[in-house]
């Protein structure tokens, strides 16, 4: 007899099965989205409504697709402040001018001392009266702080220390910005009307930043929290 064969016993293993990555409905994740940004009180970012969404939902996409969907509808998804939110197509506020509330216009000096902050920030009292040839007065900055489009930002690093100015993420979301850089430049300023006649060979328009870092020449607000905000508290008319 032949001597016994002892089997092999070595077990082949299964092939794994390929591990299937869920993929949320974009139909779906789109009305969440939709329904998050309807409901929301303030205009929400990417990586907000990124939280609230399925796993793996594509939010550009989501975003993208919306935009389309409502650009030709009574209300847009627009996005200001690096955020996103639902406003009243442009083409129609006259529809809702009656409904609107009349809210308090800014003084001429506080809508030049607004611009001026804007476009130079950061910038200081003395400095913005210098840009305006006349004073500025305390309620002037007081009523744009209470706007909240600006905001104090540090200490200029010269004599006396002065407060810096600079605008906020309110001031951008008020005037449908979606970042400072929107502002109009020197071509879009003449064709609006607001800068007319000849204009000298060296004028320029700064490029405007609104940047959260202090730069070389500010201190931090609370290096010196003892001390008054604004060292230039006189109280002065102005034009």
């Amino acid at each position: 007899m032949l001597p016994d064969m002892q089997e092999d016993a070595t077990e082949v293993p299964e092939a794994e099965a390929p591990e299937i990555s869920h993929v949320p409905d974009h139909g779906e994740a789109m009305r969440i989205a939709e329904a998050l940004l309807f409901a929301a009180p303030a205009p929400l970012s990417a990586d907000e409504l990124s939280g609230r969404l399925p796993e793996g939902a594509d939010v550009e996409k989501i975003l993208q697709d919306l935009t389309e969907l409502y650009a030709p509808r009574g209300v847009n998804l627009v996005r200001v402040a690096g955020k996103w939110t639902f406003r009243t197509a442009g083409d129609l506020s006259f529809v809702l001018a009656r409904d609107v509330v009349e809210q308090r216009r800014l003084s001429r000096a506080a809508m030049e001392t607004l611009a001026i902050i804007a476009y130079h920030q950061p910038v200081t009292r003395a400095e913005i009266e210098e840009i305006r040839g006349v004073a500025t007065s305390k309620g002037t900055i007081d009523t744009l702080l209470e706007t909240g489009w600006i905001r104090l930002r540090g200490r200029r690093k010269a004599p006396g220390r002065p407060v810096t100015y600079g605008t906020t993420p309110g001031f951008l979301e008020h005037f449908g910005l979606d970042a400072i850089e929107d502002l109009p430049g020197l071509e879009e300023l003449k064709g609006a009307g607001f800068i007319e006649g000849r204009v000298p060979s060296d004028f320029s328009v700064p490029t405007p930043s609104d940047a959260d870092a202090l730069r070389e020449d500010e201190d931090p607000l609370e290096d010196d929290p003892l001390q008054p905000l604004d060292m230039h508290q006189t109280e002065v008319g102005e034009e």
